[in-house]
C-alpha cells in the first residue's frame, strides 16, 4: 500500500516534474553556451580578484579557482547558488504539499483511508520527494554531460557526478525537513517557512563563517558547509555527504514519529 501511495504521488506530480526538468536542462545548456565567450579570459580573472571577499565566499570563487575555466565558471554560475536554489524550491514545495498541504485541503482523510499507518504514509511521501529530486538532478547532470564536449568545458566526470549528488543531498535534507515539519504540525505555511528560513541561514553561514568569526561555530549546523563549495573544482566532502544524509533521515524519522501523536481524523 505504501508503494501505491508513492506511485500516486508521482503520477499526480508528473506534469510539474517534467516542466522542472526541462527548465533546468534549458538553464544549464544556456549557461554552458556562454562559456566559450569568456574561456581563458585573463581580464575576467583579474576583475574577480578585486571582488570583495564576502562576495567571492558566498558564490564559491574564493578558493583560488579560475572563473575563466569550465569548472570555475559552472561552480559560480550553477552550483554556488542557482541549481541548489531551484532544487530546494522544488523539494521544499513538494515536501510541504504532500502531507500538510493535503491536510489543509482535506485530502489527507482520503490518504489515511488506506489500510496504512500514518508513519508509513509519511515514508511513502518521502520516497516521492526523493524520486523527484533524483529526477531533476539527473536531468541537470545529463545536461552538463552533453554541454561539456559541446562547449569545451573540460570537466572532470567524477566531480560532475559528485556535484550533482551534493545538490541532491541538499534537496533531500530540506525536502524531508518540510515534509517532517508538515507531518508534525499539519501547517503547510509553517513547514515552508521553517525549511526556507533554515536553508537561507545555512547558506549564509556556509559562505560567511570564515569572514565573520562569530558565525564559525554554527557552520556545523549548515548542510551547505558539510557538502562543501566549488564541487567541480574541489569535489565534495564524502564524510559531509554522509552527515547530511543521516541528518535528513533523522528529521524524517522525527516527523514520522510525531505524526502518530497528532489528533487526526481516524483512518
Amino acid at each position: 500500500m505504501e508503494t501505491e501511495l508513492a506511485r500516486r504521488g508521482l503520477v499526480d506530480n508528473r506534469g510539474s516534474l517534467a516542466g522542472w526538468s526541462a527548465g533546468l536542462i534549458a538553464y544549464v545548456v544556456l549557461i554552458g553556451a556562454i562559456f566559450p565567450s569568456i574561456s581563458g579570459s585573463v581580464d575576467l580573472d583579474k576583475l574577480v580578484a578585486h571582488y570583495p571577499d564576502a562576495l567571492k565566499s558566498l558564490f564559491g570563487i574564493a578558493g583560488g579557482g579560475s572563473l575563466s575555466s569550465g569548472a570555475g565558471f559552472l561552480d559560480a554560475e550553477l552550483f554556488s547558488f542557482m541549481v541548489p536554489l531551484l532544487v530546494l524550491v522544488l523539494a521544499i514545495g513538494t515536501g510541504a504539499r504532500l502531507f500538510a498541504g493535503e491536510e489543509d485541503t482535506g485530502r489527507l482523510e482520503l490518504v489515511l483511508a488506506y489500510p496504512v499507518r500514518r508513519w508509513r504514509a509519511v515514508i511513502a511521501k518521502a520516497a516521492v520527494v526523493a524520486v523527484e529530486i533524483a529526477a531533476v538532478c539527473l536531468a541537470a547532470g545529463l545536461a552538463i554531460a552533453v554541454s561539456d564536449p559541446l562547449f569545451r568545458l573540460d570537466l572532470d566526470g567524477g566531480r560532475v557526478a559528485a556535484a550533482v549528488c551534493g545538490v541532491a543531498l541538499l534537496g533531500l535534507f530540506y525536502g524531508w525537513l518540510a515534509l517532517a515539519a508538515g507531518a508534525a504540525t499539519g501547517n503547510k505555511a509553517l513547514a515552508v517557512a521553517a525549511s526556507v528560513g533554515y536553508a537561507a541561514a545555512s547558506y549564509l553561514v556556509a559562505g560567511l563563517h570564515g569572514l565573520a568569526g562569530w558565525l564559525d561555530p554554527f557552520r556545523f549546523l549548515s548542510p551547505f558547509w558539510w557538502i562543501g563549495t566549488s564541487p567541480l573544482q574541489h569535489g565534495i566532502r564524502a564524510s559531509g555527504a554522509v552527515v547530511v544524509l543521516a541528518a535528513a533521515a533523522v528529521l524524517l524519522g522525527a516527523g514520522a514519529a510525531l505524526v502518530e501523536r497528532r489528533d487526526l481524523a481516524a483512518p
